[in-house]
C-alpha cells in the first residue's frame, strides 16, 4: 500500500509535573486537554526566569491502531521535543531522545497491536541540562519547552523508502542533470529485488521527466538515479523560486513525494557570492524562533510569517537561523518565497566534553539529513556559534557535512579574528564600528550591531534613529569591502537569561520588537529593495520637539527607494529632501534627509507630510500629526481564518496611534480585551503597549465557529475584529485515514 502520513497533534492530555503513573492507565488525577505545538507554561512577554518552564512534564494520549495496518510499519516522529524526551507505550518505555531542535523517530511497530487502544506518553525533560547542547556554559537565548513542533504518523509497507537526496549539476548548461540517491528499508530479514522509479513533475503536476533502475536490497540499500536530457529546466532563484515535486516509487508500493529545486549556488574565490552564475550581494536578517508569551511553540501560520516578514517586510534575500535547526515550516516557506537561508548546528559558544560532542554530530547529522532537500539552503553551519577553535571536533563537524552533502558548502561562525579556517566559507560576528575584511577567500559577515547599540521602540527618538542609521552605516561598509554580504543581528527582539538583555529578559537587538513590530530600523532595511517590489517611504521621526535634544528636530531622516521626496509642514513646501549618497554611497537607497525645517522654538508647529515620486509620478505619501493626541486605536488579525485544532494561532496587533495611523511612542493604553467564540487569547490582557504597539494571540479550540474580539482603549473609539475558526475534521483521524 501507499504510505500514509499525518500529524496527531490534537487530543493530548498534559501533566505540569513529573509522576510517571501518567504513562498507565492507572492514573486518576487531573488532566489537561493540550494540542501540539504546545509550551510547557506559558510566560508574560518579559520579567520572567526560565525557572518557570525549567521542569519535567508528561504528555499522553490513546492510540489506536485500525486492522488495515496490519503486516505494515508503523512509525512515530516527533519533529522537535525541548530538550530531552523519553517515549512510552502502555508504560513500557520504548526510547530516549536528547536534542530539542531536530526529529526523532519511534518505531512502534512491535509494541501495538492492530485493532487495540494502546496509550502512548512522552516524558519531557525542559530543563537546561549540561549534557546537551546547547547547554554547559551561558546562553543568549531561552529553549522554553514542551512538544512544540509536529508529531507524525506513518503507516509504511515493510520494504519502503527511508529518505531520498536530490542533486543537481550542470543547471546553467543546456543539458541539466540531476541525481537521487534513494534509500531502501527492508527490516523483514528477507532480500529482495525491486523496481525503483523516480518522477519530476512541475509546479502543476505534469511530468517532466522520469528514470528507474533495480536495487538489490537486504536489510538497507542505497541506489542512485539519474535524470538526464532535462528540457526547460526552469530554475530556483530568489525572484523566481520554481520548485518541483520529486516523486520516488517502488513499483506496487511505497511512494514518497520530496519539494525540489534546480540552482546553482557558490561562494567564490573572489569573495562574492553567486547564484546561478549571477553575482548576488547578500543582505540578510538573524532570527530566533522563539515568540512572546508561546516561547517556541508556534504553528505553521506564525512559522510562514515570519519568512514572511524577513523577506518581504524587511526585503532581505537570506536569513541565518540562529543557532540551531529551525521549524520545516519555516523553511519550507523559505523555499516558497525565495529567502536563502544560512542554517547551523545547535549551540553557543560552548563545547562539551567527549559525550557531548558526539551528541552533537549526531544532531548535526540529523540536521543534514532532515534539510538537504531545501533549495533555499545555502550554507551549513559545522561550528558551534562563536565557539573557540577545535580543530579535532571541527575537522570532524565538517568531513560529517561534506560527507552527507558534497553538494554544499560549509561555514563555520567565529567572533574572533585569527581562528583557524576548517570550513570553505570564513563566516565572521563582526561588532566592530569599523569593520575589516579577513584575508579570506570566500568570507561573510554574520552579525552585526545587535548587543553593540541595543534599541527599545518606546526609546528616545535620537536612540531609535541613530539605531537604524549604524546598520545603514554598516550595510555601507559591508558594500565598500566588496564582500559577499552582511547579514544582521537581527530580526526580532527575543528572551534571554538574566545575564544578557536589559533586565527585564529580553535583548532589545532586533529591527523588529518581540512582537514582530517595526522599529526605524526595519523601515531602513525596507527601503534597500527596489520599488518595483516594495514601495517605501518613511519618515524616521516622532514628530515632537520635546523628545530631541534642544527641541529641534534636525535634521529629518528619511527612508525610501523613490526617486524624490518633498516636504511640507502645515501643507507649506519646505523643499526636497535630498540623498545622503556622500555618507551612504554604497547602499542601493541611501536615506533622504533635509534640514532646518520648520517646527523651531517660536514658529507653527504643524503636520509633517512627505510626498515620494517614483518616475514623475506621486505614488506614495507618509503623514505625522503635531500634536501627540491619540486618536485612533488600530486593532487587526493577522488572517481572518485559523484552524479549529487547539494549537492553530493569528497575531491580534494594536496600535495606538495619530490621526494618520502612526504609533504614538509613549501611548501605552493600557487595552482590555474580550473574546466571544471558540477561541482564547493567549498573551497579557488589559495589555500595556510598549511603544505605542503590542500584540497578543488568539488560539483556536477544538471547536469551529465565529469569533469576535473587543478591544477597549480609555478615551478612544471601541474596536472589533472577527475570525473564523475552521472545522479541519477531527473526528477519529487515524480510522478515517487509514479507511479512506
Amino acid at each position: 500500500m501507499t504510505r500514509l502520513e499525518f500529524t496527531i497533534n490534537t487530543h493530548w492530555e498534559f501533566l505540569p509535573e513529573d509522576n510517571p503513573t501518567f504513562a498507565k492507565p492507572i492514573y486518576s488525577g487531573p488532566l489537561n486537554q493540550v494540542s501540539v505545538p504546545h509550551t510547557v507554561r506559558e510566560v508574560p512577554h518579559h520579567n520572567f526566569s526560565e525557572e518557570e518552564y525549567s521542569f519535567i512534564s508528561w504528555y499522553r494520549k490513546s492510540l489506536h491502531i485500525p486492522d488495515k495496518a496490519r503486516g505494515q510499519r508503523i512509525h512515530l516522529q516527533f519533529d522537535g521535543v525541548m530538550l530531552a524526551a523519553e517515549v512510552f507505550l502502555d508504560g513500557k518505555k520504548l526510547c530516549e531522545h536528547k536534542g530539542g531542535f531536530t526529529p526523532f523517530t519511534v518505531d512502534l511497530t512491535d509494541h501495538v497491536k492492530v485493532g487495540q487502544e494502546h496509550l502512548l506518553a512522552v516524558r519531557v525533560d525542559s530543563r537546561e541540562r549540561t549534557d546537551i547542547p546547547p547547554y554547559g556554559h551561558l546562553v543568549d537565548y531561552m529553549t522554553f519547552g514542551g512538544i512544540y513542533r509536529d508529531v507524525h504518523l506513518r503507516i509504511l509497507d515493510p520494504l519502503h523508502i527511508e529518505n531520498v537526496f536530490f542533486k543537481t549539476s550542470k543547471v546553467l548548461t543546456e543539458t541539466p542533470l540531476a541525481e537521487v540517491e534513494v534509500t531502501v528499508k527492508n527490516p523483514t530479514g528477507l532480500s529482495e529485488t525491486v523496481d525503483v522509479e523516480a518522477h519530476l513533475l512541475d509546479a502543476s503536476g505534469v511530468q517532466v521527466a522520469a528514470t528507474s533502475a533495480q536495487m538489490f536490497v537486504e536489510g538497507e540499500a542505497t541506489q542512485t538515479l539519474t535524470f538526464e536530457n532535462l528540457q526547460n529546466i526552469q530554475l530556483w532563484d530568489t525572484e523566481h523560486p520554481h520548485l518541483y515535486t520529486l516523486r520516488v516509487r517502488i513499483k506496487g508500493g511505497d511512494t514518497l513525494d520530496t519539494r525540489v529545486g534546480f540552482r546553482e549556488s557558490e561562494f567564490r574565490a573572489d569573495g562574492f557570492f553567486y547564484l546561478n552564475g549571477r553575482k548576488l550581494i547578500l543582505r540578510g536578517m538573524n532570527r530566533h524562533q522563539t515568540y512572546p508569551y508561546i516561547g517556541a511553540a508556534a504553528p505553521k501560520r506564525l512559522q510562514e510569517k515570519d519568512a514572511d516578514l524577513v523577506r518581504f517586510d524587511l526585503g532581505c534575500n537570506v536569513v541565518r537561523t540562529s543557532h540551531y535547526p529551525q521549524s520545516p515550516h519555516f523553511l519550507n516557506r523559505c523555499d516558497e518565497i525565495g529567502l536563502l537561508v544560512f542554517t547551523e548546528m545547535q549551540g553557543w559558544q560552548h563545547i562539551g566534553d567527549q559525550a557531548w560532542q558526539d551528541l552533537s554530530l549526531n544532531l548535526l547529522h540529523d540536521l543534514v539529513v532532515r534539510d538537504r532537500n531545501h533549495p533555499s539552503i545555502i550554507l551549513w553551519g559545522a561550528r558551534v556559534n562563536e565557539s573557540p577553535d577545535h580543530t579535532a571536533f571541527y575537522t570532524r563537524t565538517n568531513r560529517l557535512v561534506q560527507d552527507l552533502d558534497p553538494t554544499r558548502q560549509t561555514g563555520g561562525v567565529r567572533c574572533f579574528f585569527g581562528s583557524e579556517q576548517l570550513e570553505d566559507v570564513y563566516t565572521m560576528n563582526d561588532f566592530a564600528t569599523k569593520l575589516t575584511k579577513y584575508p579570506a577567500e570566500r568570507y561573510l559577515v554574520t552579525e552585526y550591531g545587535g548587543h553593540m547599540f541595543p534599541t527599545k521602540s518606546f526609546d528616545q527618538e535620537p536612540r531609535v534613529v541613530a539605531h537604524a542609521l549604524k546598520h545603514a552605516d554598516i550595510m555601507n561598509q559591508i558594500g565598500a569591502l566588496n564582500i559577499s554580504g552582511g547579514i544582521a543581528w537581527c530580526a526580532f527582539d527575543y528572551n534571554t537569561h538574566a545575564t544578557f538583555g536589559s533586565g527585564d529578559r529580553i535583548c532589545y537587538h532586533g529591527v523588529m520588537d518581540i512582537f514582530r513590530q517595526p522599529k526605524f530600523a526595519a523601515h531602513l532595511y525596507a527601503s534597500q529593495q527596489p520599488p518595483e517590489q516594495k514601495q517605501v517611504l518613511f519618515a524616521a521621526t516622532y514628530w515632537t520637539r520635546g523628545d530631541v535634544d534642544e527641541g529641534l528636530i534636525n535634521p529629518v531622516w528619511i527612508f525610501s527607494n523613490l526617486d524624490r521626496v518633498e516636504v511640507y509642514v502645515s501643507g507649506k513646501f519646505e523643499g526636497e529632501a535630498q540623498r545622503a549618497t556622500e555618507l551612504y554611497p554604497h547602499l542601493p537607497y541611501p536615506p533622504f534627509k533635509i534640514s532646518n525645517i520648520s517646527g523651531g522654538w517660536g514658529e507653527n508647529f504643524g503636520d509633517l507630510e512627505l510626498r515620494g515620486y517614483l518616475n514623475g509620478a506621486l505614488v506614495k505619501t507618509h503623514q505625522l500629526a503635531a500634536d501627540g493626541i491619540p486618536r485612533k486605536l488600530i486593532f487587526e488579525a493577522d488572517d481572518p481564518e485559523i484552524h479549529a485544532d487547539g494549537a492553530d494561532l493569528t497575531r491580534l496587533s494594536l496600535k495606538i496611534t495619530d490621526g494618520y495611523g502612526n504609533a504614538l511612542p509613549f501611548a501605552w493604553g493600557p487595552v482590555s480585551l474580550d473574546v466571544e467564540g471558540p477561541a482564547v487569547l493567549v498573551g497579557e490582557h488589559p495589555l500595556i503597549l510598549p511603544g505605542g504597539q503590542g500584540a497578543v494571540y488568539l488560539r483556536s479550540t477544538l471547536i469551529p465557529g465565529e469569533v469576535t474580539i473587543t478591544a477597549r482603549a480609555p478615551g478612544l473609539p471601541t474596536q472589533t475584529v472577527q475570525v473564523k475558526t475552521l472545522d479541519v475534521g477531527l473526528k477519529p483521524v487515524l480510522e478515517a485515514v487509514l479507511n479512506a
